[in-house]
């Protein structure tokens, strides 16, 4: 995720009048909200009514049940802590690396409450336990014929491979990197540690994010219709709200997309057809009912997946396009296949699912990692620039290309001596 450049593409659109940011709302406890100097009343009223939307989102969704409600005091640590480190190293030692970390950040595992030991000394701990078991149960009667067994199988087989490590393979590239590198300092693995707690606090965000705009849109239509407004103030709000739940032009637009999959929701469960009623067992009435429900227990894959019927893709216009040479061309209409890729599109909060496989690759201290192929290949231009700026907390880089085309189509990146290397490799699986 590169802040630089959102920034300055969020600050040429707002100078040039393109869009406009109204407010910003923190997941806290309690919920901060910041409304724009120059909002007008009946934006505030819409903004006001949006925010609260979005805290009852953040306080129910069940995605959000472990996040740090702290996290301000927290930042404002992390603050202190880095600009005491950058004291001690230099601001341009730290920076550099913050900006080495910020390029994997994406890559956590939010299920990892607790880390999971996979440090090599309780790993040959258990291997030696092993052992010790093994020699010390009683021989059997028939034991001499199974070792004859067992001593040709190995002579065959050839000398036994180490065992791998980590034993299974590991999703938290962060903080496999922050428990097991050897060339991280003290002050370089806290620093890890502190991006790490950062991104997990905003992962629940980004696998609802569909859900979230969607419900804080709805409800702030529903109590802006139902306020004594004005003629003037009424349209001021429809200019205003017309602006915010547009359907986008060449993407999608969360606040659109969310706020018609809920109203659709509350639309078939409140008066469900009789199909419905004999087939799935809907009562009438439960619009609103279920609408709660969805909002405390879906995330944007399941929202989609569950919610997004033949009817609402048609009635949204949704298809598939590629550039085709000069031009955009639709190339797929199916509602189906529509969805499915709308869900593979928020699975993993959007980002390539990459694990650790080896992290004693070649018995060097290199890293193998592998990319867990779901429908999209890597841009091997982003992989170019993306593992560059690791060098220093990974060590030497190497990516391989995809094994799907036949060959291994290997790139060899900028090297520095006498640094161990990561191998990057993707595989259909």
């Amino acid at each position: 995720m590169c802040f630089g450049k959102t920034f300055n593409k969020m600050k040429l659109q707002y100078d040039l009048g393109l869009s406009k940011i109204y407010e910003l709302v923190i997941n806290s406890n309690p919920c901060y909200a910041f409304l724009l100097d120059g909002n007008s009343l009946i934006q505030n009223k819409l903004i006001v009514a949006h925010v609260l939307a979005h805290c009852d989102f953040f306080k129910n969704n069940a995605r959000f049940s472990g996040t740090n409600r702290d996290m301000v005091e927290s930042m404002s640590a992390t603050a202190e802590r880095v600009g005491q480190y950058e004291m001690l190293y230099g601001t341009e030692t730290v920076e550099r690396f913050i900006d080495s970390v910020l390029a994997i950040q994406e890559h956590i595992d939010p299920t990892l409450v607790k880390p999971r030991q996979l440090d090599k000394s309780k790993r040959d701990e258990y291997l030696r336990r092993e052992a010790e078991n093994a020699e010390e149960r009683p021989p059997g009667e028939y034991d001499d014929l199974w070792r004859l067994e067992e001593v040709s199988l190995e002579e065959e087989a050839g000398p036994p491979e180490p065992p791998k490590f980590p034993l299974r393979p590991e999703k938290d590239l962060v903080w496999f990197i922050e428990e097991h590198s050897a060339h991280l300092a003290d002050w370089q693995r806290d620093i890890m540690s502190m991006l790490r707690e950062e991104m997990l606090y905003f992962w629940p965000q980004m696998e609802t994010k569909i859900m979230n705009e969607g419900w804080a849109s709805y409800w702030h239509q529903r109590i802006i219709r139902e306020m004594d407004l004005d003629s003037e103030e009424t349209i001021e709000f429809a200019k205003l709200n017309a602006s915010v739940v547009v359907p986008g032009r060449g993407s999608l637009n969360p606040y659109y997309l969310g706020l018609k999959i809920f109203e659709d929701i509350e639309k078939r469960w409140e008066d469900p057809t009789e199909e419905d009623q004999r087939r799935f067992g809907y009562k009438p009435g439960r619009g609103r009912e279920k609408i709660f429900e969805v909002r405390e227990l879906d995330s944007d894959t399941s929202f989609l997946r569950n919610y997004l019927t033949k009817k609402l893709v048609d009635d949204l216009d949704l298809y598939i396009f590629e550039k085709k040479g000069p031009e955009w061309k639709i190339t797929d209409k199916a509602w189906k296949n529509i969805r499915e890729q709308l869900v593979y599109s928020r699975v993993n909060g959007g980002f390539p699912v990459i694990e650790v496989h080896n992290g004693d690759f070649n018995r060097a201290g290199e890293l193998y990692l592998v990319h867990h192929y779901e429908g999209v290949e890597l841009d091997l231009k982003y992989v170019e620039r993306t593992l560059p700026p690791c060098r220093r907390p990974l060590g030497q880089i190497r990516a391989s290309g995809d094994s799907r085309r036949g060959q291994e189509n290997r790139l060899q990146l900028r090297r520095e001596e006498d640094e161990p290397e990561v191998y990057l490799n993707v595989n259909l699986f």
